[in-house]
């Protein structure tokens, strides 16, 4: 990875952690829920980084980042990255969000259109009571923080990967998902999950229809978590939008596919 610089900005009852990496024009990167920036794929960050000037996000509450223990809605989460924009001097952005940080772009975008060049959104949906939700089986499992670390991270990738996948990802990474997951905040945890379970709830609705921002929507064909049918509700909800679908990959296909994924959004980017 490239030289990178941290820092943090005071928002509204929080201060917002984030570090940049990269050259090239500005992405704002949004990792998803009980996940922090230091959480994505080396290899898939590096490609990324090689063509865009990468500011990655911390959410209120969670890695650098702190905030009041308030609870927050995902609006409120998509203004501290509004914050973030303003504060480093962006007219205009790019955004991408993966899951949780999916919803978080996508209503930073409904928000802030004139602040939003294009969207990439990862393993996520288009909210509201019309979106596919994971089964109560697995969004029991994903809310789960009890048993030691290292049990949590065996059940957290087993939900993030095909079987097959799962098992290699446990035995070379599950003393660092484990590690992560030791410092994760219980309370933290039920406030995004609350976030999460109100943008179900209510979403952005008909108003992604007034988007005019270019989205490149992906989605891996064995996603449990954030069911791939929602990629397609995505596409026929906003104008000018991609789709590309990663087949057996799960929620975290960015894992699977690093250079390929960064190649496909670098192009169209660069578009």
């Amino acid at each position: 990875m490239a030289a990178e610089s941290l820092a943090k900005i005071q928002v509204d009852g929080a201060q917002i952690g984030y570090r940049q990496v990269g050259n090239g024009p500005p992405l704002i990167v949004l990792n998803g829920f009980a996940a922090t920036s230091g959480d994505w794929d080396p290899a898939f960050l590096d490609r990324l980084a090689s063509s865009n000037e990468l500011v990655l996000l911390d959410h209120r509450g969670i890695g650098n980042s702190t905030d009041d223990g308030k609870p927050f809605d995902i609006a409120r989460l998509a203004d501290d990255a509004a914050h973030v924009i303003e504060a480093l001097g962006f007219e205009r952005t790019s955004v991408l969000g993966w899951s949780m940080g999916g919803f978080i772009a996508q209503t930073l975008a409904v928000q802030h259109p004139d602040r939003i060049n294009k969207l990439v959104l990862l393993s996520t949906d288009p909210g509201g009571t019309d979106a596919d939700v994971a089964s109560t089986a697995v969004w029991s499992q994903l809310i789960d923080i009890s048993g030691t670390p290292h049990e949590q991270a065996r059940r957290l990738l087993s939900l993030l990967f095909p079987s097959d996948v799962a098992d290699p990802f446990y035995r070379e990474y599950g003393d660092i998902v484990g590690a992560v997951r030791a410092r994760l905040s219980p309370e933290l945890v039920k406030r995004q999950a609350a976030a999460m379970d109100a943008w179900h709830r209510t979403a952005v609705g008909d108003r992604l229809r007034e988007m005019t921002a270019p989205v490149l929507i992906a989605t891996g064909s064995e996603d449990v978590v954030i069911p791939p049918s929602n990629a397609l509700k995505l596409v026929n909800a906003l104008p000018c939008a991609w789709l590309a679908q990663f087949p057996r990959g799960g929620h975290a296909f960015m894992a699977q596919y690093p250079r390929p994924l960064a190649d496909l959004i670098n192009c169209f980017l660069a578009a």
